[in-house]
C-alpha cells in the first residue's frame, strides 16, 4: 500500500484550515503547526521568537501556509499593523528558514493570499492576476506575502508555488461577514454600506476550500490565481439577498462612509471599497466552482 504524502498546514484554528482538513484528511497525512500543541499531529511554532518544533517538517511533501491574524479583528493601530503583516510574512521566513538549515526540499508551498493585492478601490475594471499591486496597506500586506512564498521556489526548496488570492469568504463562521450582515438584517438593522455600489470580491467557503485542495493535488498548478466566485456583486445586491432569504425587510437608509470611518479608521476601506475579480485563471485551469452565484451560496449557508 502507498503511504500517504504528508501535508503540514499552518493556521490550524481558522476557519479555512479546519474545512480544508476535512477534503483532505482521507488522502493525505495531515499535520500542523500551532501555538498551543493539543493532539498528537499538532507542532508548536512561536513566531515572534523565530522558533518551531522542526520534527514537525520530518518528510513532508507539501506545506499549506494558512497562518494570519484576522485583518478585521481589531482596529488598524500601528502595532496591529505589525502583527497582521508578522503573522504571515515572518511565519513563512521562519518554515523557509528550517527547511534550508534541515537542506531539505518540498514538491510544493501553497500559499494563501488576498484579493486585497488589487486596492481597496471601486472601480469599473476588472482584475486579473497579471495587474500590478494596489497603493495601501492591504496590498502591501499581500504583497510581501506572496513574494515569502516564492521566495521556497527561488531558493530551490518548492518544486512548485502556488499563490492563491481570496475574496471575502462567506461560511456561517460566527465572526465572518455572512453571519454579522444577517444578525443586522435578523434585527432590523440591516442597510447598504457608504454608497453600496461597492463590490464584493467573494467565494463560498467551500469552493474556497476546493480551490486549496485543486492546487495540491495538480501538480502543473503554480502561479497566482484569484480565488473568487464567478458572479459579481455589490454591497446593496448582498445585503437585499440575504434579507429576501431572510424574509425581513430592509428599510434604513444607507449608513454614511464617514461614519463608518470614524468607527473603523481606515480599516473602514474593507467595507467602503470593491472592484470586480476576475476568477478565469482558475477556471481554465479546469477548477469547477460548486457555488458560482449567490443565490445558491446563501441556499446552502442560511
Amino acid at each position: 500500500m502507498n503511504q500517504k504524502e504528508i501535508v503540514l498546514i499552518t493556521g490550524a484554528h481558522g476557519v479555512v484550515a479546519q474545512q480544508l482538513s476535512s477534503l483532505l484528511e482521507n488522502n493525505y497525512s495531515l499535520r500542523y503547526l500551532t501555538r498551543n500543541k493539543t493532539k498528537s499531529n499538532e507542532f508548536e511554532w512561536n513566531i515572534e521568537k523565530q522558533s518551531m518544533d522542526t520534527s514537525a517538517l520530518d518528510q513532508v511533501d507539501h506545506i499549506i501556509h494558512l497562518a494570519g491574524a484576522g485583518i478585521s479583528d481589531k482596529r488598524w493601530t500601528v502595532e496591529r499593523k505589525k502583527v497582521i503583516l508578522s503573522s504571515r510574512i515572518d511565519s513563512a521566513r521562519l518554515l523557509l528558514k528550517k527547511i534550508i538549515d534541515r537542506k531539505q526540499t518540498i514538491s510544493s508551498f501553497i500559499s494563501g493570499s488576498a484579493s486585497g493585492y488589487y486596492g481597496a478601490k471601486t472601480t469599473d475594471k476588472i482584475y486579473t492576476e497579471s495587474d500590478p499591486k494596489g497603493h495601501d496597506f492591504l496590498s502591501d500586506i499581500c504583497y510581501q506575502w506572496e513574494m515569502a512564498a516564492d521566495d521556497f521556489y527561488s531558493h530551490g526548496v518548492a518544486k512548485r508555488v502556488v499563490k492563491i488570492r481570496t475574496g471575502i469568504t462567506l461560511s456561517k463562521n460566527k465572526k465572518g461577514v455572512l453571519e454579522i450582515i444577517k444578525k443586522t438584517v435578523k434585527y432590523y438593522l440591516g442597510a447598504n454600506l457608504g454608497t453600496g455600489k461597492q463590490y464584493i470580491p467573494w467565494i463560498h467557503l467551500q469552493d474556497l476550500c476546493s480551490i486549496f485542495k485543486y492546487a495540491l493535488v495538480n501538480e502543473n498548478l503554480q502561479g497566482t490565481f484569484n480565488a473568487v466566485a464567478p458572479s459579481y456583486i455589490t454591497n446593496k445586491e448582498l445585503t437585499r439577498a440575504i434579507a429576501k432569504k431572510l424574509d425581513k425587510p430592509l428599510f434604513l437608509p444607507n449608513i454614511p462612509g464617514f461614519l463608518l470611518q470614524l468607527l473603523f479608521g481606515e480599516m473602514s476601506c474593507l467595507l467602503l471599497e470593491g472592484s470586480r475579480i476576475s476568477s478565469e485563471k482558475i477556471r481554465n485551469a479546469g477548477f469547477v466552482f460548486s457555488y458560482p452565484d449567490l443565490s445558491s451560496s446563501l441556499d446552502s449557508l442560511l
